[in-house]
């Protein structure tokens, strides 16, 4: 299995996506900068839990969109082209062939949203320390439970960002999945009122769930399937 991953990594040459992701992690941050220096919309951001959300969201709905884009080029366009027709005439397990790209998305979503937060959260606290645009105190406690949150919202997000792939295996659509996932970033990013579906907790438990099936269903029945 662990072979098959690198051999994915190589083939997709995933440095060209590592950059993506920071170029995405630079962009958040320099967003979170212009919204704390503007005197307009800095009374958001007046304490480190509205700080941390904004980042979070920011984080979570880049990166649920980024997954998309690595589903459509791992998985759906070599369907769509049909060369992965030719990998399965090799003799390859067919389901560990796909659990590896799937484990790649999955770990590169992960990764990617656990860094950026801490990155661009430590970031934002040495801003802060200049600019003072939150005025509380920073405790144990705070670090805690966001340090939770971020492992938390991470692994739930990167459940979610397999969900496209149902509607991307349909009709071998790259477009649809990235559709899919934009759709899911307005489910459980957006936000009106301070108030945001993800915080219902049965929300971004019930998606995770039924991203975990999807990419189940995907493998589940390879070994017999054709490809047409």
């Amino acid at each position: 299995m662990l072979k098959l991953i690198q051999l994915e990594l190589r083939k997709y040459k995933i440095t060209g996506y590592v950059i993506g992701a920071f170029i995405a992690m630079a962009c958040i941050f320099g967003l979170i900068c212009l919204i704390s220096f503007d005197p307009t919309e800095s009374e958001g951001l007046a304490s480190y839990e509205q700080l941390f959300s904004v980042i979070d969201l920011l984080t979570r709905g880049t990166f649920i969109v980024f997954a998309a884009v690595l589903l459509a080029r791992f998985i759906i366009e070599e369907y769509r082209t049909k060369s992965i027709s030719v990998l399965f005439t090799y003799p390859i397990n067919r389901k560990k062939l796909m659990i590896a790209k799937l484990i790649v998305v999955f770990s590169f979503t992960f990764l990617s949203i656990v860094l950026t937060e801490l990155v661009v959260g430590l970031l934002m606290l040495a801003v802060n320390h200049s600019r003072e645009f939150v005025h509380e105190t920073l405790t144990k406690d705070i670090v805690g439970r966001q340090a939770l949150s971020i492992l938390m919202n991470a692994l739930a997000a990167s459940f979610m960002s397999l969900i496209p792939l149902f509607f991307g295996m349909r009709k071998y659509s790259t477009s649809a999945t990235v559709v899919a996932s934009i759709l899911i970033v307005f489910i459980v990013c957006g936000s009106a009122n301070d108030f945001s579906l993800n915080s219902i907790v049965a929300i971004p438990i019930t998606l995770s769930w039924i991203g975990a099936i999807i990419a189940y269903a995907s493998f589940r029945n390879i070994e017999r399937k054709d490809i047409i």
